[in-house]
């Protein structure tokens, strides 16, 4: 199974979960906020094959970008994935909005011809967090649960551009209109945990299962053969990065 994006950081067990994760063999990219976060997490994943570190800049933490994008700077040599990274603009957001704006702007032009996987935060920002992902020329991104509108979708997707599934989403009619009309070959799964939630629990990374069954549903195919397109696609992705 593949979780292309949970925060490992902020379950109450870290090093207890990374245990788990490598003992079952999933294969997982853990966001971080900041790179501050990045910086204490890193020596914890150094060791693990499947389970990687994004270096994160996150739109709703925008008040200390400032002081820690040299932190950035500095440690984006150390992973090839970048999140979470993205735009805010909901209103929770969208008060920091001139802030997160030149923030990611300065993010993408600093990794400007490197090669890099992004998973994106974009709520009500879509359109202008896939604008500058073009005007960037960058080649490898994840939409991670995607809310945006739905006429956006193929644009998204035709700019080589993936969209990550997650548990939430296949419980909400929204996210399961979205789930319909995402391209086949551009989903990937992710569980977003632990702010995702199934009764009462914060998802884990193997929860990812129900998402696959969900996409084995959708596409009229078994749980096999949904968990190889993900593989799949997520080997495409990967490809990227040589």
């Amino acid at each position: 199974m593949i979780d292309t994006h949970c925060h490992i950081d902020l379950y109450p067990n870290p090093e207890r979960l990374l245990r788990e994760l490598d003992l079952q063999g999933i294969t997982v990219i853990s966001m971080t906020n900041l790179p501050s976060h990045f910086k204490m997490g890193l020596p914890h994943f150094k060791s693990l094959k499947r389970i990687r570190l994004a270096l994160g800049m996150h739109p709703l933490y925008a008040e200390n970008h400032s002081r820690e994008f040299p932190a950035f700077l500095k440690h984006i040599d150390t992973t090839s994935y970048i999140g979470e990274v993205g735009l805010d603009f909901s209103k929770e957001g969208i008060s920091t909005k001139d802030i997160q704006v030149d923030s990611f702007r300065k993010i993408l032009k600093s990794l400007y011809g490197r090669k890099k996987i992004f998973s994106l935060h974009t709520r009500k920002a879509e359109q202008e967090v896939l604008s500058n992902l073009i005007e960037f020329k960058v080649k490898s991104a994840i939409f991670h649960w995607y809310s945006g509108p739905i006429n956006l979708i193929n644009e998204i997707a035709s700019s080589g551009y993936y969209f990550s599934v997650n548990n939430a989403m296949i419980k909400s009619k929204a996210g399961q209109t979205r789930i319909s009309k995402f391209p086949k070959d551009k989903i990937l799964t992710e569980t977003d945990g632990p702010f995702v939630e199934m009764k009462g629990k914060p998802v884990k990374p193997s929860d990812v299962k129900e998402v696959l069954f969900h996409l084995s549903q959708v596409w009229n195919c078994s749980y096999s053969e949904a968990d190889k397109t993900v593989h799949n696609n997520f080997k495409t992705l990967l490809a990227t990065l040589k």
